[in-house]
C-alpha cells in the first residue's frame, strides 16, 4: 500500500532530512586516498547517534530468516553496486569511486540518501559516470509532481543515462520511504509502462535512486550474501534523495549543497 503521510510528519521527516544531509555532507568532505570505510562508519554512527537518531541500515532484515545488515553505512568501492557494509574497513586509494548510502531513522520516522565521489585522482571515465548519475538524479526529481506517474521518472533517468553512454541496473529499484525504510512504490530507474498506473499524489514520500554502471545494466551478489556487484566489473555509482510530493511539485528533504 503506498502511503500518504501528514502534515506534522513531512516536518518531521524535513528536520531528519535536513539532519541526514549535514552529515552525508560531512562524510563526503571525508573520502581523500588513505581514509578507511571503518573511519566513515565511526563518524557516520556517532553523528546520527548525537542528532537523536538511529542508523536505519543497521540490524535491517528485508526478510525473517536473513541476516542481519551489520553497519550503519553501505559504502560500496568502484565495481560494488549497493549493499556493501563498511566494515570490515577497506582503506581508499586514489582513483577510487565511493558511494555511500545512509539511512535514519528520527522521531520514528525515516529518511534515506546516497552520493558517489571520486578518491584523489579518478579517471576521466568515472568522473564522467559520477557527473551523469548526479544529472540522472536530479532529472528524475524533476518529474516529481502530481499528476505524474512513476515511469515519468524512470524515463527521465534512463534517458539521460543511456546518452551517456551508460547502463541503468536493472534488478535494484528506489522505493517510497518514511513510516518505514523501504515502503511501496518499488520506483524503476527505467521505462516501464506499467508505473504510468500509479500516478503521484501530494504526500507522497519517495526514495529516487539511479544506480548507474559504466559496463552492462547486469549485476551479481558478492560471496558475503550483502554486496551487489556489476556482472562485469565496471564502475558503478549512485545518488539517492528521500522526496515528498507538494501541491505544486516536489521538496527534497535530503538536501546538503
Amino acid at each position: 500500500m503506498i502511503t500518504i503521510k501528514k502534515e506534522n510528519e513531512i516536518e518531521i521527516l524535513r528536520q531528519g532530512g535536513k539532519i541526514l544531509g549535514g552529515i552525508m555532507k560531512k562524510l563526503l568532505a571525508e573520502i581523500k586516498p588513505g581514509a578507511s570505510t571503518g573511519q566513515l562508519e565511526q563518524m557516520a554512527d556517532n553523528l546520527i547517534r548525537e542528532a537523536g537518531g538511529r542508523p536505519s541500515f543497521k540490524g535491517y532484515k528485508s526478510k525473517k530468516n536473513d541476516q542481519p545488515f551489520p553497519t550503519a553505512l553501505c559504502a560500496c568501492v568502484n565495481n560494488e553496486v549497493v549493499h556493501a557494509p563498511s566494515l570490515p574497513p577497506r582503506q581508499l586509494k586514489s582513483g577510487d569511486i565511493i558511494n555511500i548510502d545512509i539511512g535514519m531513522q528520527y522521531q520514528g520516522l525515516y529518511t534515506d540518501m546516497a552520493a558517489t565521489a571520486a578518491t584523489g585522482k579518478a579517471s576521466r571515465e568515472a568522473q564522467r559516470l559520477i557527473k551523469i548519475t548526479k544529472q540522472a538524479l536530479e532529472l528524475g526529481l524533476e518529474q516529481v509532481r502530481p499528476g505524474n506517474n512513476l515511469n515519468n521518472i524512470g524515463k527521465a533517468i534512463e534517458q539521460h543515462v543511456l546518452a551517456g553512454g551508460f547502463s541503468v541496473v536493472r534488478d535494484l529499484v528506489g522505493h517510497g520511504v518514511g513510516y518505514g525504510l523501504h515502503e511501496e512504490p518499488q520506483i524503476p530507474n527505467y521505462e516501464l509502462s506499467y508505473n504510468k498506473k500509479i500516478i503521484l499524489k501530494p504526500g507522497m514520500v519517495l526514495a529516487i535512486e539511479p544506480m548507474v554502471n559504466a559496463g552492462d545494466w547486469r549485476v551479481k551478489e558478492a560471496a558475503d550474501g550483502l554486496t551487489i556487484l556489476t556482472a562485469d566489473g565496471s564502475l558503478s555509482a549512485q545518488f539517492e534523495h528521500t522526496v515528498v510530493v507538494t501541491e505544486s511539485g516536489h521538496e527534497v528533504l535530503t538536501r546538503y549543497e
